[in-house]
């Protein structure tokens, strides 16, 4: 299969050659058709020197005057679209060859003014066809030349002077075909190094540009008036926050900055020096840092903004914090546990005696309810020192969270010995969710599992509403899950996803830390949304189904 079409390379190398092929010959023939038309209109200026002057007037003149149609014929193909192949220029420059020969033999001979016509057409022939045919035409002129200076002296006395002069021509002839070719080649070389280095150059601005789409660090080129003039995906989606950051007016070229980031450019522009502090584009974005420098030093028109996601230099630390726990958890979990276990035990076997007062047993529920908080944040912890790489596909999340809402509901809803209420509303058009399949349940059951602790609080129900759709742009999916709780406070919404920290006192504080990190590990990202609405809301923004990870 790759040997049955010529590569994209190879076309694009070969349909300059025909086209300038094309144009060469186009001027060649409006040459052809000047030089037709002034000798058809010397037949008329001055007919009567021709009667006298030319050998064979009437020959002459039915000569020059099918030279003019045939070139008027070709001119009218040209105009109509007609693409001259080789074969059509080969045969037109021996066409030529052949007819200033005739004129020469029917006018003046080889000594007229005509002969230095039949240069122009070896020139032109081995500028077309830088090939042996190119000698051949000049071989084939000169015997032409020899042939009509030797029927002269021999069949009109003239004198043998002209086969000299047909010599000295068919010596330029040769002439005008070797060094025409020399310098033809060495075009022909110049333009095929520099349609590889073209190439090359295209080639090397394709791989540049995926690079920089595929790159997680946010790109954006702009003007000293906010104005975007380039942007990579990283940019858009870090800067979004699930919507595009073109703003009212996607289809044009040029788009606002958001609202922090044109402030930073503008404190940048007055003071260079001057780090900017890092920002929120929405409420729904990651905190980012911007970094500005000018893209021409000397004109400093435009300026390059390179944007990082503040919350990757947190993470990185709290992995290397957790990673540390989760070693040293991992070290002495077997310490921890078998007294634990112990005390467990002995816990629920105090909790079987008949002669426990209503005082001894609240002392033991106590013991059980923190002993299995200890056995769950030593869980949670090995848990994260222990996680696996993301495996991601593409999920379509309508039909895994109608699978996930009936499986979620059987197994909480037996755990807890009443029946859950899960509300599902997907939107008509959702975009794929790039997501490992086993990680999304685990950041689902976990956020389910927080919703239904707090609406229980709230409403003595076990409700959830989760909404499933696509962002503003419409490239990227969403998914929202809210409960029916109190919600949460606004001094504590900026530490709900830290680890260890939860105003559950049942609870170990890395469930929530624990969901945004897998979220994070699949590109997706997890936020808490901010609205007027009753109980809180969790939102996952997954990335773009076209971006691998």
């Amino acid at each position: 299969m790759a040997d049955s079409a010529p590569s994209n390379s190879a076309v694009w190398q070969a349909s300059p050659k025909q086209d300038q092929r094309a144009r060469l010959f186009r001027i060649y023939n409006h040459y052809r058709l000047v030089v037709s038309f002034i000798l058809a209109a010397l037949l008329f200026v001055s007919f009567g020197e021709i009667n006298l002057r030319f050998k064979m007037p009437d020959l002459y003149q039915a000569s020059v005057l099918s030279y003019l149609a045939l070139n008027v014929f070709l001119a009218l193909l040209m105009m109509a679209g007609f693409r001259p192949q080789q074969r059509h220029i080969t045969l037109s420059i021996l066409i030529d060859v052949l007819a200033m020969h005739g004129f020469l033999l029917f006018s003046t001979g080889i000594t007229g003014g005509l002969a230095n016509l039949v240069i122009v057409s070896v020139a032109a022939g081995n500028i077309l066809t830088p090939s042996r045919m190119g000698i051949f035409y000049a071989a084939l002129a000169a015997l032409c030349s020899l042939g009509v200076a030797g029927w002269s002296v021999v069949t009109l006395n003239h004198n043998p002077d002209e086969i000299v002069r047909a010599g000295s021509l068919g010596i330029l002839y040769f002439a005008a075909a070797f060094l025409l070719q020399n310098i033809t080649h060495r075009m022909v070389r110049s333009e095929e190094l520099a349609s590889s280095r073209a190439l090359s150059i295209i080639e090397l601005e394709q791989i540049n540009r995926q690079i920089i789409q595929r790159m997680r660090t946010g790109i954006l080129v702009t003007d000293r008036f906010g104005l975007v003039r380039l942007a990579n995906a990283a940019a858009d989606e870090l800067l979004s926050g699930g919507a595009s950051i073109k703003g009212q007016d996607p289809a044009s070229p040029r788009y606002p900055l958001p609202a922090p980031l044109k402030q930073g450019l503008e404190q940048w522009l007055k003071t260079p020096a001057l780090r900017t502090e890092p920002f929120q584009a929405g409420p729904l974005s990651p905190l980012l840092q911007a970094n500005f420098t000018r893209l021409h030093q000397e004109r400093g028109d435009q300026i390059l903004v390179f944007i990082e996601d503040m919350s990757k230099v947190t993470q990185q630390a709290q992995q290397m914090k957790l990673a540390s726990l989760g070693r040293l958890t991992a070290g002495i979990a077997h310490e921890i546990r078998n007294p634990l276990g112990a005390i467990s035990h002995a816990a629920q076997l105090m909790a079987e005696s008949e002669h426990l007062d209503t005082g001894d047993r609240k002392m033991l529920e106590i013991i059980q309810r923190h002993s299995r908080r200890v056995n769950g944040i030593v869980e949670n912890v090995l848990d994260l020192s222990r996680r696996q790489a993301a495996d991601t596909e593409l999920v379509d999340l309508a039909e895994w969270l109608t699978e996930f809402c009936e499986d979620y509901k059987q197994t909480a809803g037996a755990a807890r010995g009443q029946p859950i209420e899960i509300e599902l509303s997907l939107a008509q058009t959702i975009p794929p969710a790039r997501f490992d399949r086993s990680q999304l349940e685990q950041v689902l059951v976990n956020l389910c599992d927080n919703g239904l602790r707090f609406s229980l609080l709230q409403s003595d129900t076990l409700c959830i509403l989760m909404t499933a759709g696509a962002s503003a742009d419409g490239e990227r999916a969403f998914l929202d899950i809210r409960d029916e709780g109190p919600g949460i406070d606004v001094e504590h919404r900026s530490s709900v996803f830290e680890p260890f920290f939860t105003t559950d006192k049942s609870g170990t504080g890395l469930g929530l830390y624990l969901a945004r990190e897998l979220c994070e590990a699949n590109q997706a990202h997890l936020s808490l949304l901010e609205d007027d609405q009753p109980g809180c809301c969790f939102r996952i923004t997954f990335a773009h189904h076209g971006r691998h990870i």
